[in-house]
């Protein structure tokens, strides 16, 4: 039995660290893991321009203050959003990718794309110069049971985009379904797929049964345990297509605990060794380095991390609040005991 793991400092490629308070609250957090991290651009207003994004960056590095991490930066797609703009923010080494939010599919996505049509002239620009889409992939039709949106999306809309730009790359953002494993193993190797935390552990059992759990509520929310079983399956199996992005997404208690609550999973305290729990629990412990480290800066075109992070095993119990007195979050795994704790 393996009692300490060493790996390369993994990158965490799909992260909201929202902004002000909140964002110097919870940047540490990722930052004690993580060498970067793709973060997200769902901002109110949402982050649309290269000034924006560099503004952005700056409040980020100043709310991790010393620590060796480096955020890299997304424009939000919209309807109108300049392809020009866009081209000269990854020029120039702003902007690592493009965010293809669903008007309406999740948390600030009201100024998403109404229609994949209207964007086409920026993903031609983006196919040509090799910049990444990062998809949110649901629809959000009325009559489509929100338990099939991601199935939906594949056939109805990035099946026929990559038909229309096969040489397009796509990260397909935190998968939940069977289908969406088989799509990203069928795709040709510009296409690959995060994998969050909550996933590996969570099915919509754990938000519905008992009572509901708000905290366990995200979008795209939990499936069958099927589709949370092909993910867990996957990960052992080591292919390089899929890797990590925990989507961590804080909100206050308040924000969680109403009758309209957020979705979203404040994952980031102890995400990699959420990740470590669940590869140990599958005995692909040595498919964890993998997944967290190297093929996510492969799929970019980036070098891995030359740092290391250590894992023990040993129980650390969880904190069931985080921050009580200001914005009272709740990190996955309250008032748990894991049984790896990161050391150095």
């Amino acid at each position: 039995m393996t009692d300490a793991l060493t790996i390369r400092r993994p990158d965490d490629w799909h992260l909201h660290l929202r902004d002000g308070e909140m964002l110097a609250l919870v940047a540490p957090y990722t930052a004690r893991q993580f060498g970067r991290a793709i973060v997200m651009p769902n901002l109110v207003p949402p982050v649309t321009t290269v000034d924006a994004a560099k503004a952005y960056r700056e409040r980020i590095r100043s709310a991790v203050g010393d620590a060796r991490f480096e955020p890299l930066m997304t424009a939000y797609l919209t309807d109108q959003i300049d392809p020009d703009e866009v081209a000269r923010g990854h020029e120039e080494g702003v902007l690592t990718a493009c965010k293809l939010y669903p008007a309406g599919a999740t948390t600030n996505s009201d100024r998403g794309v109404t229609d994949i049509a209207a964007i086409h002239p920026v993903l031609e620009r983006m196919s040509a110069i090799g910049m990444p889409l990062l998809v949110h992939g649901e629809v959000v039709d009325a009559d489509i049971d929100i338990f099939d949106r991601e199935k939906v999306f594949l056939e109805r809309v990035l099946a026929p985009t990559l038909e229309r730009f096969p040489d397009l790359k796509v990260v397909l953002e935190h998968i939940t379904t069977a289908e969406a494993v088989a799509f990203v193993q069928g795709a040709g190797p510009n296409v690959a797929a995060t994998i969050t935390a909550h996933h590996l552990r969570i099915d919509r059992n754990d938000i519905l049964v008992g009572g509901i759990k708000p905290h366990s509520y995200c979008l795209p929310v939990a499936k069958r345990t099927r589709h949370k079983e092909a993910l867990r399956a996957l990960v052992t199996t080591g292919d390089s297509k899929f890797f990590l992005g925990t989507d961590s997404a804080p909100h206050a208690r308040s924000a969680k605990e109403n009758a309209c609550g957020c979705a979203g999973i404040f994952s980031a305290p102890f995400a990699i060794e959420s990740y470590a729990q669940t590869f140990d629990e599958l005995g692909c412990l040595e498919k964890l380095e993998g997944f967290a480290s190297l093929y996510g800066p492969a799929f970019y075109g980036l070098p891995a991390n030359e740092e290391t992070i250590t894992l023990e095993r040993g129980e650390q119990q969880v904190p069931e609040r985080i921050d009580p007195e200001g914005f009272d979050l709740t990190p996955f795994h309250a008032g748990e005991r894991l049984g790896w704790s990161l050391v150095g």
